[in-house]
């Protein structure tokens, strides 16, 4: 059963305090001065730690124990950027300040706090394995990514280079407020382009309203979204027009519009049926508005992907989960999109999920915080998951 707090009892807790000191933000500092903290941190540890440049100055780390068996390895996997400050703070966002049984900063929940409490148990196991002189019956690996919260371009470098496949058991440490995640919404983004004519706006007819043709794109779309069917485990398909831009002065009609669109697809609808969308709303807005001409390409694609009742890892979290915390876990999906959903769909690899301290709900926010009992758990169950699996 799970202990009661103490920051005696927790590396973790006093881990996501140092890791909030150092800002990782994305864009801003970015990850090579944590990279380098989390690299000397295992190397002091005696522990086997790399780097893979990912981008200049940006490196992924891996801490690796090696088993009996090679692939498939567990693999604890995350993040060490962040997204920027922003605005409305009254913490501190590099302070890691405890206050009523929470730390705050930049990260806390997203996912320094995971990062730490996945560092803690890896150490932990690395001291067993060297004290009993016993070899893992599997090999563990600690991977630290960049680029998560831009292009996650740390976790394609992580695949590229063979730190990760489609064996492997793989989880991150996201946010999950008590429960594995282990499916997600797919992620397709658009950036669509119309074009039209300029004319003064007292003469509108002698011109082709770009915005106005982007306007019947934006309504369509959203309709036929909004139409798609939903899915037992993940809900319903989602768009977003995160960014528009077009126009010149309100007295001119615009000749140009540009908006960004984020969908979050659940089967059956895929990026093939998005594309459909999207092209038939271009079609109907070039009829609403003649004169105009709308365009698109594609800027991002990312399968959903659905959970998988038979995976081993699953199996195996579950009962850690219940083991340290007298309770069964609820199973469900990850909001956004992670490491372990990039890998999932691009290796169509069903043993990667989520689970770590903190509410997704207070990521990305002012004075983001986790509890030190969430951290405390994850820490255990991330320790004793390691224990079944490689000790056992």
């Amino acid at each position: 059963m799970i202990m009661p707090y103490s920051n005696e009892l927790s590396t973790a807790i006093s881990l996501t305090k140092d890791l909030i000191h150092i800002d990782s933000s994305d864009p801003g500092a970015y990850e090579q001065e944590i990279g380098d903290f989390i690299f000397d941190w295992f190397t002091k540890k005696g522990i086997h730690t790399e780097k893979d440049q990912v981008l200049p100055g940006r490196y992924n780390v891996l801490a690796k124990i090696e088993g009996e068996i090679d692939d498939p390895a567990l693999v604890y996997i995350c993040h060490m950027d962040t997204v920027t400050f922003g605005d409305g703070w009254t913490m501190n966002p590099l302070g890691g300040n405890e206050l009523d049984g929470r730390i705050y900063g930049r990260g806390a929940c997203d996912m320094k706090s995971g990062l730490a409490c996945a560092m803690s148990a890896f150490a932990s196991i690395a001291s067993e394995v060297t004290a009993s002189g016993i070899r893992p019956k599997h090999s563990f690996c600690f991977i630290a990514t960049v680029d998560e919260e831009d292009f996650m371009r740390g976790v394609e470098r992580a695949m590229t280079v063979g730190w990760v496949t489609k064996n492997s058991w793989v989880l991150d440490t996201e946010p999950t407020n008590g429960q594995i995640q282990v499916a997600h919404k797919g992620r397709t983004w658009f950036e669509l382009t119309v074009t039209g004519c300029t004319a003064h706006a007292s003469t509108p007819w002698k011109g082709a309203d770009a915005i106005a043709a982007m306007s019947e794109i934006i309504v369509r779309i959203r309709q036929q979204i909004n139409a798609c069917p939903a899915h037992y485990d993940l809900g319903k398909s989602t768009v977003t027009f995160g960014q528009i831009n077009g126009g010149y002065r309100p007295y001119v009609v615009p000749d140009s519009c540009k908006v960004s669109i984020d969908m979050r697809l659940v089967p059956p609808t895929d990026t093939k049926e998005a594309v459909r969308i999207v092209e038939q709303a271009i079609a109907y807005g070039q009829q609403a508005v003649p004169g105009t001409c709308g365009t698109y390409v594609i800027t991002g694609d990312r399968p959903y992907v659905e959970k998988d009742d038979d995976s081993y890892l699953l199996r195996q979290l579950s009962y850690a989960h219940t083991a340290v915390t007298g309770q069964k876990a609820a199973v469900t999906y990850f909001p956004g999109y992670t490491d372990t959903a990039v890998i999932a769909g691009t290796l169509h690899n069903h043993n990667c999920m989520s689970y770590g301290p903190g509410d997704l709900e207070l990521a990305h926010k002012p004075d983001e915080s986790v509890p030190c009992a969430d951290i405390l758990r994850c820490e255990q169950v991330l320790t004793a998951l390691a224990r079944k699996i490689l000790l056992d």
